[in-house]
């Protein structure tokens, strides 16, 4: 991890490896290297988790707690596991195709890390994302449909169907694990590089949900993994660049290809930000990382490094960070590509909405 000397002339910028990136770094070699075991207080506290969960899950199905129903097809894009698997690109891709399907699309999102005195709000096209969250943000800057965020998906969806009527179709972004949200559609997203870790259950491990979950779900997308198996709805995808902008002056466009072979500094507050940084190294850019906690709230202060170099971000660090001056500041916008079969099983499923909790 590059520590940045602080120039002189400017003011001290904050180091990036913080208690919080410690204890990222820490969480990650316990969760994610398989020769490390974990503590058995954890271990004990994985299988209560276990137990808790499952239950929660059987209790839902047994109709013994209260699940809400859209009266429009809902989909919902989740993970099992914790930390990015890239699911909010995929949220943005699935908008866009089933706009141009003629679908008339809404999304709903927790909105994590939304300041927010009032649930649930919708999000517009300029809106800060320290009150609705990066992501949401995000999905709106670039989808034509509405997007609603709050911690209550019932409220979310009646709002945004109160709203605009004419919605018939919604995806939620995450939500895999909230059962009172009645699904028809499930899409689990998996990080190909991690995978399940040491495929142990909260906190000893990355798991949300018992490795089993994925054979309930309709369609598993493999980041990164060359997978496919239309028969069994799984598929791959990538994350590749589409375009490179300066961060205050966005019809200053380039190419990533612009940059290989010089030395950036490059900034990922996301859930693997060593993705974001494979991904410049892989276009024959030479890299100093700065890696932030996921949802991290940016200071101006947090990018000032040494050297002066141009400095590189991901999309839901930028929409935190378009109110700094920054003028060599470029960030890299990513789409989600998948395999062949993707879509037609994702209409296939549409067609045939189960109209009842799934699973």
């Amino acid at each position: 991890m590059f520590l940045a000397k602080t120039p002189a002339g400017r003011k001290p910028g904050k180091r990036v490896v913080t208690k919080g990136i410690r204890l990222v770094k820490f969480i990650t070699q316990h969760w994610y290297e398989p020769d490390v075991k974990p503590a058995v207080v954890l271990s004990l506290l994985s299988a209560l988790y276990q137990k808790v969960i499952v239950k929660k899950r059987r209790d839902f199905l047994a109709n013994k707690n209260k699940v809400y129903r859209a009266p429009v097809p809902v989909i919902v894009v989740g993970n099992i596991t914790v930390g990015g698997t890239g699911k909010t690109p995929v949220v943005i891709a699935l908008s866009r195709y089933l706009t141009v399907q003629g679908y008339q699309v809404g999304v709903i999102s927790r909105g994590y890390g939304g300041k927010s005195k009032t649930w649930p709000q919708e999000v517009c096209q300029d809106a800060d994302p320290i009150i609705v969250g990066d992501e949401p943000a995000l999905i709106k800057q670039h989808s034509a449909c509405p997007v609603f965020v709050g911690p209550n998906r019932q409220a979310d969806v009646e709002a945004l169907l109160k709203q605009y009527p004419e919605t018939n179709v919604i995806i939620s972004d995450d939500g895999l694990q909230h059962y009172a949200l009645a699904r028809d559609i499930e899409i689990a997203v998996i990080d190909s590089a991690r995978m399940f870790g040491n495929q142990h259950l909260l906190p000893a491990g990355p798991l949300r949900e018992p490795l089993s979950r994925l054979k309930e779900v309709d369609i598993q997308l493999y980041n990164g993994k060359d997978i496919h198996s239309a028969s069994s709805g799984t598929f791959n995808m990538q994350l590749l660049p589409s375009s490179v902008y300066q961060l205050n002056h966005v019809e200053n466009q380039k190419n990533l290809a612009d940059f290989s072979s010089q030395t950036v500094h490059a900034v990922a507050g996301i859930g693997h930000p060593q993705r974001f940084f494979n991904t410049l190294e892989s276009a024959g850019i030479q890299v100093i990382p700065h890696a932030f906690t996921d949802h991290h709230q940016y200071k101006a202060d947090d990018l000032l490094f040494a050297p002066d170099l141009p400095l590189l971000m991901t999309e839901k660090d930028a929409v935190k960070c378009q109110k700094f001056k920054l003028d060599n500041a470029w960030v890299v916008s990513v789409s989600a590509e998948f395999t062949p079969g993707f879509y037609e099983k994702l209409e296939e499923l549409l067609k045939f909405p189960l109209n009842q909790l799934k699973r």
